[in-house]
């Protein structure tokens, strides 16, 4: 994603990340809700959480009271998510890439039902974002102006 960023001068990349069976090992518990994290999510999150590139929300189906104690856990964890279930930045109102009213723009996603496994996959980001040197120049723009969708009539 950020060569695809770098190539276009976009500052911010946007992730998207569920929280059972991504973040946290599920717990169907309705009375108590706590993150139990996955190896190297925790970590990884913090990393993530201190860079001003990358916008991170939540993408769950979680209930309003869960989300509530969660954000609690993730905030005393130093992990921060901008957004839950939306991501206000890209919008058809803001003039980009189609109609996000209704599905929130990312460009990176993280849900166990889409393939992510979180026993193999923390670790290689993990030491990626360890390493990595790479912060895209803040003289970039965010994603709202673009040209190439515009309609023509034909």
């Amino acid at each position: 994603m950020f060569n695809y960023s770098k190539e276009r001068k976009w500052y911010s990349v946007y992730f998207a990340l569920d929280i059972h069976g991504v973040i946290s090992k599920p717990d169907y518990r309705k009375t108590i809700k706590e993150i139990n994290y996955y190896p190297y999510a925790k970590e990884t999150l913090q990393l993530l959480s201190k860079r001003d590139d990358i916008v991170m929300f939540l993408f769950t189906s979680s209930y309003s009271d869960e989300i509530n104690k969660y954000m609690d856990i993730f905030k005393k964890d130093q992990i921060h998510f901008k957004y839950i279930n939306e991501n206000l930045e890209i919008s058809d109102s803001n003039g980009s890439f189609g109609y996000y009213e209704k599905k929130p723009y990312f460009n990176v996603y993280f849900e166990d039902k889409a393939g992510f496994n979180p026993y193999i996959d923390w670790y290689p980001i993990y030491k990626y974002f360890k390493k990595t040197k790479y912060l895209p120049d803040k003289s970039w723009n965010h994603k709202y102006v673009e040209t190439y969708h515009k309609y023509n009539n034909l």
